[in-house]
């Protein structure tokens, strides 16, 4: 069975919402933020971070990004992704990359810009680029929205949870239905998807 280390309001949702698609089972171990880090979590994310897969076979792997195209290949039959070969696929593999490689980084020096300057007068200043980097990463993937019910493909994929997710996050979250009009389409549909309205009971994402 999987194990998967994770908490509240963090990329543990989609990796959670992957498994109820899937109808897989999982063991979940929800990790408490503790200073000094625990090192037998260290051994197994050594940036201390969620979430962390723990497969069957003993493996462990971090980043949400990548275990969620994993999960979507282990468990093609669940649908979370576009097939192989299918032209959804490679949309699928695109926004997924740069989601986590632009956006959810931008959360991260946000949140934490403590973590991203030596100097503490300087945090500010990380905030507001950060937040800048944010709005330009939301306005590619709501233009690639236009026209179309789906990031990838024709049916839900984990891409637009994770899309969901990142929006959940802005800091000035109330601005997405004006700024950003095709992902608050897909952000209102999937408020009342069954799988996202009980996940976010436990995560608190975002108001029910």
């Amino acid at each position: 069975m999987y194990r998967l280390y994770t908490r509240a309001n963090t990329g543990g949702f989609v990796v959670e919402a992957a498994f109820a698609l899937a109808g897989v089972p999982f063991d979940q171990v929800n990790v408490s933020m503790s200073d000094p880090p625990d090192q037998a979590f260290l051994d197994i994310s050594p940036l201390n971070q969620v979430p962390v897969l723990i497969s069957p076979d003993g493996s462990s792997m971090t980043e949400s990004a990548a275990i969620c195209i994993l999960l979507a290949e282990r468990h093609p039959e669940a649908g979370l992704a576009p097939a192989p070969n299918s032209l959804g696929r490679a949309d699928f593999l695109r926004w997924m990359i740069f989601m986590s490689s632009v956006i959810y980084p931008a959360d991260l020096r946000f949140y934490h810009a403590h973590r991203y300057t030596a100097d503490p007068r300087g945090m500010e200043a990380v905030q507001m680029a950060a937040v800048a980097e944010m709005d330009r990463g939301f306005a590619v993937l709501d233009a690639a929205l236009e026209g179309q019910d789906w990031l990838a493909g024709d049916r839900l994929s984990l891409a637009d949870i994770y899309l969901v997710m990142l929006a959940a996050w802005h800091p000035q979250v109330e601005k997405v239905p004006s700024a950003w009009p095709n992902i608050e389409r897909l952000w209102a549909g999937l408020r009342e998807h069954q799988v996202m309205r009980k996940l976010n009971a436990s995560h608190a994402m975002w108001p029910a």
